[in-house]
C-alpha cells in the first residue's frame, strides 16, 4: 500500500495539473458513481489527508479516492490518455488528463461533508494538522502492540508498514511490544523519527531511510527478511502484525528488536522473491 509521502506527491503533482482548471470531462467507472458529470467544474485544490486524496470543486463538490494496495494516479497528455479496464476515473482538463488505476476507493461528497471519510483520522505527519503531542497520546491509549498502533490511521495518518518498520528498528523497539510497556519519551522519539522518514519521503520518488538511493540498499529492514541485519549481521525477518482480520506485515531483526515475534514460528525465511521457506 502505498505510504503517505507518495500520496502527497500525488496529490501535489495532481493539484499542479488542475488547480485553477475547467474540467472537460470525468469519467467516474464506479457503482452509484457513474452517471455523475463534473465537467465545467473548475478545481479549487487537490489535497491529502493521510492516505487518501481529496480533489475540491468549485461547484462545492470533493472527489475522494484512496489507491490501497496497488492504485495510482496517471497523468498524461490529454490527447493521447487511453483508460484500459484498469481504469477507475478519468478526469481531464484541455491539456492533461489523470487516470485512476486500480482504485481502492472512490467517493463524491459535498466538502463540507469530507469528515465523513476523513474525520476518523489522526494527525497528518505530513499535514498542517500535525500535532506530535496528540499523536503520542493517541498511541499511548491504543491498548495494542506499538506497531499495530503505528498502522492505525486513528492515532496518526500516513505511516505504512515500511516507515512502521523502519522507524522501530531505528529507535531498536521490537514491533509487539504493548504500547503500555513504553515510556512516553520513548513514545514521543518515536513519533519524531516516523515524522522524520515521511517528510524525508516526499523530497524524492525513491523511499531511502538509509540515506542511500542504489537498489538493493534503501532499507534497514523493510522487505529484507532472510537477509542480514545492517547492523547486527543476522537475519531479518517478517512476521504478522495486528488484530485478526486486519493483519499485516512487519519487518524487523529479532536480534536488534528485543526477540522473535509471537506470530514468527522461527523458521528459516528466503529472501522476498526467492521462493517459498524451506
Amino acid at each position: 500500500m502505498p505510504e503517505g509521502d507518495t500520496v502527497w506527491r500525488t496529490a501535489q503533482r495532481l493539484d499542479q495539473v488542475f488547480a485553477g482548471q475547467e474540467l472537460t470531462r470525468t469519467d467516474l467507472r464506479w457503482p452509484d458513481l457513474a452517471t455523475i458529470d463534473f465537467t465545467g467544474a473548475t478545481t479549487i485544490e487537490v489535497v491529502a489527508r493521510g492516505k487518501h486524496l481529496l480533489h475540491r470543486l468549485d461547484s462545492g463538490w470533493t472527489i475522494h479516492s484512496h489507491l490501497r494496495m496497488e492504485g495510482q494516479w496517471r497523468v498524461e497528455d490529454a490527447a493521447a490518455a487511453r483508460p484500459n479496464s484498469q481504469t477507475r476515473a478519468v478526469l481531464s482538463t484541455r491539456q492533461w488528463t489523470a487516470l485512476g488505476q486500480r482504485l481502492g476507493m472512490l467517493d463524491v461528497v459535498t466538502t463540507p461533508l469530507e469528515d465523513t471519510l476523513v474525520g476518523h483520522l489522526g494527525p497528518d505527519l505530513l499535514g498542517p494538522d500535525w500535532d506530535a503531542d496528540l499523536a503520542s497520546a493517541n498511541l499511548a491509549a491504543a491498548g495494542t502492540t506499538i506497531g499495530a498502533a503505528l498502522l492505525d490511521q486513528r492515532n496518526l495518518a500516513g505511516l505504512g508498514t515500511l516507515y512502521a518498520s523502519e522507524a522501530l528498528f531505528l529507535q531498536h523497539l521490537n514491533p509487539w511490544t504493548p504500547v503500555a510497556e513504553l515510556t512516553g519519551g520513548q513514545l514521543a522519539t518515536l513519533v519524531e523519527r516516523a515524522g522524520r522518514l515521511l517528510r524525508a519521503g516526499r523530497r524524492s520518488v525513491v523511499q531511502s531511510t538509509t540515506g542511500s538511493t542504489r537498489r538493493g540498499e534503501t532499507h534497514w529492514v523493510h522487505a529484507r527478511s532472510g537477509l542480514p541485519c545492517r547492523r547486527c549481521g543476522e537475519g531479518v525477518r517478517v512476521a504478522l502484525i495486528g488484530p485478526p482480520t486486519r493483519e499485516r506485515t512487519m519487518f524487523y531483526c529479532p536480534t536488534c528488536q528485543g526477540g522473535l515475534a509471537p506470530t514468527d514460528d522461527g523458521r528459516p525465511q528466503r529472501p522476498l522473491g526467492s521462493g517459498r521457506r524451506y
